[in-house]
C-alpha cells in the first residue's frame, strides 16, 4: 500500500506559513539546504501554436529606413542684435539706390530652422586704390581694372553682385605713398559715382593717418551712412578717436569697432564709442584668421560674443564682420604646391570660401571678400541657409546595399 503523500497546505504548519506569505513576491532563505532530488523545473517549450509560452514572430527585415520627426522646441533669448542700416538714399540724403540693414538676430545663426537670421548676410568685395600685390589667382580677375578703383566697384557690383564695395586706401600709408586725406577723399567720391551700393571705407593702419583720412571722407560724403574702416583703441591712445567718431556722427555714418580677438577689448572700445555715438552706428570686427593660422579661434571669438549678445551683454549686441580675405595671407591658399595641395586656382578660392563659410555659422553678418568665385560660392550658400523649406535628402543605394 502506497502512502499518499502530505499536502503541506492540509497541516497545520503549512496553513499558517501559507497564511504569512499571502501577499509576499518574494522569500529570502538562511542556512537552507535542498537534495537536487527535490527539485522539478518547468521550463515551457513552444513557438506560435505549440503547447508552452507562445514567443512572437521575429520582425519583419526592413527595406526602408524608418522615417522619424524632429521637432526642436524653439529657441528663446532676452537679447538682440542692434540693427544697422549701411548707405542712404536720395530720400534719406544720401545717393544709393539701395541700402543693407545687418543684424537684427534674436537666435545663434542657423540653430533652428524657424528662425532664420532676421537680416541676409551681406558680401563686400575690395577695391584698392592703389596697384598692391595680390596673389596670381586673385589678379587674374581684376587685371583690366587694377589702377582704376571707380571702374572695380563697377565691376564688382555689375558682374559679381557684391552687395557692398569696400574702399582701401592704401596709398595714405606714411611708408608707402602718404598721399593726402584730400585725394582719398577724391577717391571715394569716384567710387561713390561709379556705383549705387553702400561704402565701406578701409584706412591704411596708421591712427594718426587714418584718423585725417576719415575725418575728411565724412565731411564730403555727408549722408553717405558709409562704413568708417576701422577705429581701434590705439586711436585711443592717440587721442584721435573723438575727432573720428564726432565726425561720423556729425556727417552721418557708421563706425567699425576693430579689435584683436579679445571681448574685453571689443567692449572696452564700444563703450568709449558710447560717448559720441549711439550703439545703432557700430559695427565690430574680432578678427579673422586664416584657416590654418587659427581660425578656430576666430570661430569661438565670435561664437562667443553672439551668445553674450544673446545673453543680454549690452555691449556685444553688435553686428560683426569678416575679412575673409585674410585667407589670402596663408601661404597654402597661393603658394605653388600642386602636387600636395592641388592646382592654387582652385586651392585659393576655396580657402577663402571655407574661411567665410565658418564664420557664417558663427553669426557673422558682413564678408569682405575678393575672389569672383568664392564670392558666387558664399551667395549660394547664403540662398540655401536662408529657406525655409523642408529638404527630404534622397537616400544614397549603399544604405539598403547587403554586405
Amino acid at each position: 500500500m502506497t502512502q499518499k503523500p502530505i499536502n503541506p497546505a492540509d497541516t497545520l504548519l503549512g496553513q499558517r506559513l501559507l497564511s504569512l506569505l499571502s501577499g509576499v513576491e518574494q522569500v529570502e532563505f538562511e542556512n537552507f539546504k535542498m537534495e537536487i532530488g527535490d527539485l522539478e523545473l518547468f521550463i515551457p517549450i513552444g513557438i506560435g501554436g505549440a503547447p508552452g509560452i507562445s514567443l512572437p514572430e521575429p520582425p519583419a527585415r526592413p527595406n526602408s529606413l524608418i522615417r522619424e520627426e524632429f521637432n526642436p522646441p524653439p529657441e528663446r533669448y532676452p537679447g538682440t542684435i542692434r540693427e544697422v542700416t549701411l548707405g542712404a538714399t536720395k530720400k534719406d540724403g544720401g545717393s544709393r539706390g539701395s541700402t543693407v540693414t545687418i543684424g537684427g538676430s534674436t537666435t545663434p545663426a542657423f540653430s533652428h530652422p524657424a528662425t532664420p537670421p532676421v537680416n541676409r548676410t551681406a558680401i563686400a568685395m575690395d577695391v584698392f586704390d592703389m596697384d598692391i600685390s595680390l596673389p596670381k589667382a586673385l589678379k587674374a580677375a581684376v587685371l583690366d581694372v587694377v589702377n582704376d578703383p571707380a571702374e572695380w566697384a563697377r565691376m564688382n557690383v555689375e558682374q559679381f553682385g557684391a552687395d557692398l564695395v569696400t574702399v582701401h586706401l592704401m596709398s595714405t600709408d606714411p611708408l608707402i605713398k602718404d598721399r593726402s586725406p584730400e585725394d582719398a577723399a577724391n577717391t571715394v567720391e569716384e567710387v561713390l559715382q561709379a556705383v549705387d551700393v553702400p561704402l565701406i571705407i578701409g584706412g591704411c593702419g596708421d591712427p594718426k593717418k587714418d584718423a585725417a583720412v576719415f575725418t575728411e571722407v565724412a565731411e564730403r560724403a555727408c549722408g553717405e551712412r558709409l562704413l568708417l574702416n576701422s577705429v581701434t583703441l590705439d586711436m585711443a591712445e592717440a587721442k584721435t578717436l573723438e575727432g573720428v567718431a564726432t565726425a561720423a556722427r556729425d556727417n552721418g555714418h557708421v563706425l567699425l569697432a576693430f579689435t584683436g580677438l579679445e571681448l574685453n577689448s571689443a567692449k572696452e572700445l564700444n563703450r568709449r564709442l558710447y560717448e559720441y555715438l549711439p550703439p545703432e552706428e557700430i559695427v565690430m570686427d574680432l578678427t579673422t584668421v586664416a584657416l590654418g593660422y587659427g581660425l578656430e579661434y576666430s570661430f569661438t571669438i565670435h561664437e562667443r560674443a553672439r551668445y553674450a549678445a544673446l545673453m543680454g551683454d549690452a555691449e556685444l549686441q553688435h553686428p560683426t564682420i569678416s575679412a575673409s580675405t585674410n585667407a589670402w595671407a596663408a601661404r597654402e591658399a597661393w603658394l605653388n604646391m600642386e602636387p600636395i595641395y592641388g592646382p592654387r586656382e582652385i586651392r585659393g578660392p576655396v580657402w577663402e570660401t571655407v574661411n567665410a563659410l565658418t564664420l557664417l555659422l558663427a553669426g557673422v553678418d558682413i564678408f569682405m571678400m575678393m575672389h569672383p568665385a568664392a564670392v558666387r560660392t558664399m551667395q549660394d550658400l547664403r540662398s540655401w541657409l536662408m529657406q525655409q523649406d523642408t529638404i527630404v535628402p534622397q537616400i544614397p543605394d549603399w544604405v539598403r546595399t547587403r554586405c
